[in-house]
């Protein structure tokens, strides 16, 4: 049995099962703590718990599922550029926005961490928990977090906003679509951006343009940002 996931039809029949099975229990229940994918990477680890199955040999299985990835990235592009005219016509102000929330977003975390009783390196590696996964790893890994944990925090940030992201602002009587797509990709990554998908195309395009902004501007500030906060609190 342990040998058959490594087979990349097996490997993909049993993730997708996985994820089929989680995405009809959350449309079912609507609980947010019964999100798909966490729901999936539970039933995965379960599995091959039982099966006594090491992750590499599944990793090698459905090898073909993570290289989909890339075009799916890729593809994010095409609401983006059915939204050119707007983008361009307030690139400032959304340029301004995603500062504004990369910067808060890395603070904020950092303070409550802090005032938590963390150690340093749990702190750095919750740092860059807005940005998507392959991103917030780099960074964790390069400003002395751990990129395992950063992994971890990045997926629960992911799913409560998803999950809360348009309730909270709702509330708040936040319901401009431009203002509530760059919010979900800002604050919830590849998460938030599957959700504004769902929502509608232009929410998914200014959801995709917060994810790629605040991605850049976590990489390149958020070493200087722990820097500057290290002058006023022992990090």
């Amino acid at each position: 049995m342990k040998n058959i996931f490594v087979s990349p039809a097996f490997s993909i029949a049993v993730t997708l099962a996985c994820y089929f099975f989680a995405l009809k229990l959350h449309k079912r229940t609507m609980l947010f703590f019964l999100h798909p994918i966490l729901v999936s990477i539970a039933l995965l680890i379960t599995l091959l718990t039982i099966f006594h199955v090491e992750y590499e040999q599944y990793e090698e299985g459905s090898r073909m599922l993570s290289y989909l990835l890339k075009p799916a990235v890729v593809a994010l592009g095409v609401p983006l550029f059915r939204q050119l005219e707007k983008i361009k016509k307030q690139v400032l102000l959304i340029v301004i926005s995603q500062l504004v929330g990369c910067v808060f977003g890395i603070i904020s975390v950092v303070l409550t961490a802090w005032l938590m009783g963390a150690t340093r390196e749990v702190i750095f590696s919750i740092a860059p928990k807005s940005v998507t996964t392959p991103i917030a790893m780099e960074v964790s890994r390069e400003i002395g977090g751990i990129p395992s944990l950063t992994a971890c925090i990045v997926i629960i940030a992911g799913i409560l906003g998803a999950s809360s992201g348009y309730v909270i602002m709702k509330l708040f009587r936040i319901d401009n679509p431009i203002a509530q797509g760059l919010s979900m990709g800002t604050a919830a990554h590849a998460i938030g951006t599957a959700k504004s998908m769902d929502i509608s195309p232009t929410f998914g395009a200014f959801s995709s343009l917060g994810l790629i902004i605040n991605g850049i501007l976590t990489a390149l500030l958020a070493p200087y940002i722990l820097r500057l906060l290290a002058i006023w609190i022992p990090l």
